[in-house]
């Protein structure tokens, strides 16, 4: 019985351990995303209060045959339209189960977090099309140029 008992301590300890954190990882992320349909530049904050900053400027229908010279002017737009409105993304509480956030009283998933991988995904619904899975890249500070490779 006592045999047991350890046993049955010993597998809940590791269960807890294993349970993610509840608490939304902090920091700075950055991702885009581009297709025939969408084009679209992601800056991401997630503050110490556990609040979110997120804003992603996009073009719609963008096309497959656009020329490199027109995807370099449209990455430029959206990157200074991403520059100057950041001030003014206000934070939001999310609701966070230690993988994902959703809206508060929310059901759609907005970001997806793995906290063995620490890896970041934003998740983007445009109208009626299928969600838009964006990997994001943490990063210190915001650059100018989300397109480029983050430092």
């Amino acid at each position: 019985m006592r045999k047991i008992s350890i046993l049955l301590l010993a597998g809940l300890a590791m269960l807890v351990a294993c349970t993610p954190s509840k608490k939304p990882p902090t920091g700075r992320w950055i991702g885009n995303f581009e297709s025939a349909s969408v084009m679209v530049d992601t800056r991401l904050e997630i503050l110490s209060d556990g609040t979110v900053r997120v804003s992603a400027p996009n073009f719609l229908n963008v096309g497959d045959d656009i020329s490199e010279e027109r995807r370099a002017v449209m990455h430029g737009r959206l990157a200074d339209e991403l520059g100057k409105t950041w001030s003014l993304v206000a934070p939001r509480k999310m609701d966070f189960d230690g993988r994902v956030f959703r809206k508060s009283g929310g059901v759609a998933p907005q970001m997806e977090w793995n906290p063995m991988t620490e890896k970041m995904v934003v998740v983007f619904y445009f109208g009626m099309q299928k969600s838009i899975r964006i990997d994001m890249k943490r990063v210190d500070v915001f650059g100018d140029d989300p397109w480029a490779a983050p430092q």
